[in-house]
């Protein structure tokens, strides 16, 4: 089965990032990263607020209906939707001036698992994968390029995660009341021979996972036993991660990227770095509110 998803936002972001589906306020919030801009929009595609940080912001968790933690440069901060105003929560590499926060998501326990990087991605696997639940925070894994596709099972019982450059998807155990691991990692999928790099993910209310193939045009929706499902043709090439939202969690939001694509590419891909939409007849899961 194949679909097109539609343009909803031309927003066009260098790096457009880490979309939530916020029930509450029935608002998509999404980054970009490389302009350090957050971004609420409807489900209609209609910009609610935006907001301009001095910090590079990556990827946000919901506190309640008037706050978010946002993970920034130096760690996990409390926002506040209505004033803009930010408190410290939690120093995440802050004595790490070369690395940044990546793809995140909360677990269903409400564990934060948050994924650094190198800023440049020029110095090497510099970055790492981290879990936050409760004012304490524990290092998954070292030695990460570019960690994405952070996302898990709907009993909390599978956590989902890559490295990119490897084009594996790894799944591992986790523990559904902390969110910690509990088992060796395993490959879910080895994308090797697919379309693109994988990117960001998430996981229906059924339990399979909706990848983003940077690279490759398209969302990929893979079966829990790792085989592909389906595919969501995005009409561009830098497809960053998906996000299930609107009334019924039936709204799949796509993020894409313009940064480092040639005028001649910028040219043929008009809306890249757009926000763009498609229907399905599967709804997605609700955002776990993050356990601070």
């Amino acid at each position: 089965m194949s679909q097109t998803a539609r343009l909803l936002l031309d927003s066009q972001c260098q790096l457009g990032e880490g979309p939530i589906w916020h029930p509450g306020r029935q608002q998509l919030f999404f980054f970009d990263i490389n302009e350090q801009t957050l971004f609420a929009v409807t489900d209609k595609g209609e910009v609610v607020d935006s907001w301009l940080f001095n910090e590079i912001v990556s990827a946000a968790a919901i506190v309640d209906n008037d706050t978010l933690a946002l993970l920034t440069d130096t760690g996990l901060k409390h926002f506040d939707i209505g004033t803009g105003g930010m408190n410290r929560i939690n120093e995440i590499e802050a004595d790490k001036p070369g690395t940044r926060g990546n793809d995140s998501r909360v677990h269903p326990s409400g564990a934060f698992w948050i994924g650094t990087m190198d800023r440049t991605e020029e110095e090497g696997p510099i970055g790492a994968l981290y879990h936050y639940r409760a004012g304490e925070l524990t290092t998954l894994k070292t030695g990460a390029r570019v960690p994405n596709a952070t996302c898990f099972s709907p009993d909390g019982k599978i956590a989902y995660w890559t490295d990119t450059p490897t084009k594996k998807i790894m799944q591992v155990a986790t523990d559904p009341a902390t969110g910690l691991p509990v088992g060796e990692w395993t490959v879910f999928a080895d994308v090797s021979e697919g379309r693109g790099y994988p990117d960001g993910a998430v996981v229906d209310s059924e339990g399979y996972l909706w990848n983003a193939k940077w690279g490759g045009s398209c969302v990929v929706r893979h079966a829990p036993d790792g085989s592909i499902d389906r595919i969501v043709e995005v009409p561009v090439s830098q497809v960053t991660c998906p996000a299930f939202g609107g009334p019924d969690l039936k709204t799949l939001f796509i993020t894409t990227a313009a940064k480092n694509l040639t005028d001649i590419q910028l040219a043929s891909e008009k809306h890249a770095g757009s926000l763009f939409v498609v229907d399905l007849d599967i709804a997605g899961q609700p955002e776990t509110l993050i356990t601070l």
